[in-house]
């Protein structure tokens, strides 16, 4: 076996650990969103097994899988990432290049088209839908943004 081939289990930790690594840029539609919670699903169906009742087999629901893994969900993960991403960036001093870029808006005006749904608007999105009130100051905040993000991980959209 050449020194440079990974077996399959490397390779999956690797692209594992770099998708974990760069999911608070994702960009979540709906779409995704939904094949992220079936592939989430199938994989734990595999994990948890079916389950016997009176001498039938059957495989686990939704809400029990749900239940087993305490409503800390794959889509959650991200949320969670990225309302942490975005919290950093906010902190962040505005001499830093990073923030620059965050905050650069182009001279030139945007097509006539349908405007791209855009990371920033993914997190806007994820704060109004848990209600958070004044979240540029909380944001601020490290312990009451800590709360914020705590709460996106079991947070049921």
């Amino acid at each position: 076996m050449p020194s440079n081939h990974r077996t399959f289990s490397e390779q999956w930790i690797n692209n594992n650990y770099i998708q974990q690594s760069t999911s608070e840029t994702w960009v979540l539609k709906e779409k995704i969103i939904q094949e992220l919670l079936v592939f989430e699903r199938k994989i734990l169906r595999r994990i948890f097994e079916p389950t016997k009742e009176n001498q039938i087999w059957r495989i686990k629901t939704n809400e029990e899988l749900d239940k087993l893994i305490k409503h800390k969900n794959i889509v959650n993960h991200i949320k969670d990432q990225r309302l942490s991403w975005f919290d950093h960036i906010q902190r962040m001093p505005y001499t830093r290049t990073f923030k620059k870029t965050f905050k650069w808006n182009p001279l030139t005006k945007r097509s006539q088209e349908r405007p791209k749904y855009r990371w920033e608007d993914n997190v806007k999105q994820d704060i109004c839908q848990m209600k958070v009130k004044n979240w540029i100051t909380c944001v601020q905040d490290r312990g009451k943004w800590k709360d914020v993000v705590e709460k996106a991980i079991t947070f049921n959209h």
